[in-house]
């Protein structure tokens, strides 16, 4: 029970470890890069009437005034202001343009997180963003019904594992950035039953490298009439096969494991 309350208390601080991570985690690679559907709000100092609210095309481009189009799709919003502010020097239109370009409505890049998580959806990369930002902004794994690993699926195809007590360990190894594109999915946990003589029989989350005198204490601990030494376990075996015979307390638990305590003999 104490290790299973540890890692509640790790889910519910989720926003704390996102807030508090070692600056390995939180490292930023690179700015935001702008691209279709995104909403700029772009201003030049001292000049008002040069201030637009625009969005980039689905060709990466913006229409500013007195220059037409500008290609900007991929740049970050700092390489935008520079190349604006070129563009208006370089005509002759502001002799020391100061470009100010903030993204009013994040929409071109978007991450999926999905499955055992407690908002599931879409959700736009306002900023270079890592697997633990993605995490805090579906609000975390689901206590009790995720798995202790994810996996997360590029744009490009590829997939990585990510595992989720190293992660909020501080492992920044398990922590790599995510970009537009990328889905990482957060399964339902592995299971086990529990029969027989134990306090609360039924169905639990299948801990990592459990073992049977975990899974019964998982169940509330045996009754007064149950022992740990008559314990049976109906397992399927690699061909499916639904096999039973007699297992120890300090044998692993497997997924879908049928653990029966059986009574005392005294």
């Amino acid at each position: 029970m104490r290790r299973l309350r540890g890692k509640i208390i790790g889910w519910l601080a989720l926003a704390a470890l996102v807030m508090a991570a070692p600056a390995a985690l939180r490292a930023a690679d690179t700015d935001y890069r702008l691209g279709p559907g995104d909403l700029l709000r772009i201003s030049v100092f001292g000049y008002p009437d040069l201030g637009i609210d625009t969005r980039v095309s689905e060709t990466g481009n913006i229409s500013y005034p007195f220059i037409g189009q500008i290609a900007v799709g991929g740049l970050s919003t700092a390489q935008a202001e520079n190349l604006i502010a070129t563009r208006l020097k370089d005509g002759a239109i502001v002799k020391m343009p100061q470009v100010s370009l903030l993204v009013v409505d994040y929409q071109s890049q978007k991450v999926a997180v999905l499955g055992q998580v407690a908002k599931p959806g879409q959700y736009p990369l306002d900023k270079s963003s890592r697997v633990i930002d993605a995490l805090a902004e579906a609000g975390g794994p689901v206590t009790g019904l995720a798995a202790d690993s994810a996996t997360l699926l590029r744009k490009d195809g590829s997939k990585q594992l990510i595992d989720l007590i190293a992660l909020f360990n501080g492992d920044a190894t398990q922590n790599p950035a995510v970009i537009g594109g990328d889905t990482l999915f957060v399964p339902k946990a592995p299971q086990f039953y529990i029969q027989g003589e134990v306090q609360r029989p039924g169905v639990y989350k299948l801990e990592r490298n459990m073992t049977v005198s975990q899974a019964i204490a998982a169940g509330g601990g045996l009754t007064t009439r149950g022992s740990s030494h008559r314990i049976s376990c109906k397992r399927r075996d690699e061909n499916g096969v639904v096999q039973t015979g007699s297992i120890k307390s300090s044998d692993p638990v497997l997924a879908d494991d049928v653990l029966i305590i059986k009574e005392s003999l005294f």
